[in-house]
């Protein structure tokens, strides 16, 4: 390249190292061929692309030709350390003539032999998606359309990543809430359950729960909690919370009790995690249920003949912002027979244009003693309707079954 290349001829040049798309390829696959055509066109030893993993705060490699036991030996580069690190860093590309342990954290660069390497960041709007860098054995310099090339690439390879690691995130986030959400609610003698979960239209799927488990004795547990944030990481955190509250209800029989666990696992292994629960226990009677708010929404309480209203329980600090442990309470809620309690988050109740207060009072209003099933239904209508739930929804009707006529 000895003289300056225009927008134009820079632009054919990156379609020739992109190639026609092929749609039949994972994404890996892409990349791999992408680099094979690197190679060819800048004449280098070799190009890897590695990702980054904001948890971790370092590169993982992702996709090489020419030194492909980068990806097959699992090679990490912290963000700041060595050459690729320093890249990710300043994102701002970064050429080397002098390739030793004194300049890259990665030894299979110096033991391939390389002398050179240039790597760019890539960046796709605001975050960090990984580093693109290609190595030459001989000395070499490369020119600035090199590096402007090389730019131009590693953009359009993190749009490709990120759209990518999207639907990785969301089909996964999508696997994992369908397993950890009861599949089918259990039949329990002398209740009538029912249930909805819907993801939000905005955010997408996060962390937002529901939970019924028979307890030892014919006691019956019941969850509603809600993860803060959305997304994969919302629902591993969710996942993690259930099993140890799964766990907890086994050992204690105060739902207080089992909370105050929740909230001290939470504050030591979930750092940063925050999450409103509600949990209660039916008795094997059927006739109350114990109920403890960690933060969350009050259930609303219907009986028959009588105006809907909320359960008075007094909520406690949510899970994973307590400082020190501090006593928690809980509520005794009377179910005499055809009593119906709605469990909820507040996906429900708030939206952009009504506040939650207006309507957690519309929720309230809509609440009857009436069939589980029925009443899940008409609530989504009447508070969802036709418009997409802006976030995610997790809705729990139950009711203690009527006595029979003559019974």
């Amino acid at each position: 390249m000895s003289r300056s290349l225009d927008a134009q001829e820079r632009l054919q040049l990156l379609e020739t190292i992109i190639g026609a798309p092929a749609g039949h390829l994972a994404l890996t696959d892409v990349l791999k061929e992408v680099l094979h055509r690197l190679r060819e066109v800048l004449k280098v030893d070799t190009a890897t692309v590695l990702r980054y993993q904001p948890g971790a705060h370092q590169l993982v490699a992702a996709a090489a030709a020419g030194i492909e036991e980068e990806v097959h030996q699992g090679v990490r580069v912290p963000v700041g350390r060595g050459f690729a690190g320093r890249v990710a860093n300043e994102r701002q590309p970064v050429f080397l003539d002098h390739v030793d342990e004194s300049t890259v954290v990665n030894a299979l660069l110096w033991e391939r032999g390389l002398h050179a390497l240039l790597g760019v960041p890539m960046v796709a709007g605001q975050d960090l998606v990984g580093v693109l860098h290609v190595g030459s054995v001989a000395p070499r310099q490369f020119s600035d359309d090199e590096v402007r090339t090389l730019q131009l690439l590693a953009d359009r390879l993190a749009m490709a990543i990120q759209v990518e690691a999207l639907e990785e995130n969301r089909t996964a986030t999508m696997a994992l809430q369908r397993s950890l959400l009861p599949g089918r609610l259990p039949e329990v003698s002398g209740l009538g359950l029912a249930a909805r979960y819907v993801p939000g239209a905005e955010t997408g799927l996060g962390g937002d729960w529901y939970d019924l488990f028979v307890l030892p004795g014919d006691r019956l547990g019941v969850v509603m909690g809600d993860v803060s944030g959305h997304g994969l990481d919302a629902a591993v955190i969710m996942g993690r919370l259930r099993s140890a509250l799964r766990a907890y209800a086994l050992d204690c029989e105060s739902p207080a009790e089992v909370l105050g666990k929740l909230d001290r696992k939470a504050n030591h292994f979930e750092h940063g995690a925050m999450a409103t629960v509600a949990y209660g226990v039916i008795g094997p009677d059927r006739d109350s249920m114990t109920l403890s708010l960690a933060g969350h929404l009050p259930p609303v309480l219907a009986r028959p003949g009588e105006p809907s209203r909320l359960v008075e329980a007094q909520p406690d600090p949510p899970i994973g912002l307590t400082i020190g442990a501090p006593e928690r309470r809980t509520t005794t809620v009377d179910l005499s027979p055809g009593t119906v309690l709605a469990l909820y988050t507040d996906g429900l109740v708030e939206r952009r244009d009504r506040p939650v207060d207006a309507g957690m009072t519309l929720l309230t209003e809509a609440v009857r003693a009436e069939d589980p099933e029925r009443l899940c239904a008409r609530l989504m209508a009447t508070m969802i309707g036709n418009r997409p739930a802006q976030d995610d929804v997790a809705l729990l009707a139950i009711r203690r079954e009527p006595v029979p006529a003559g019974g």
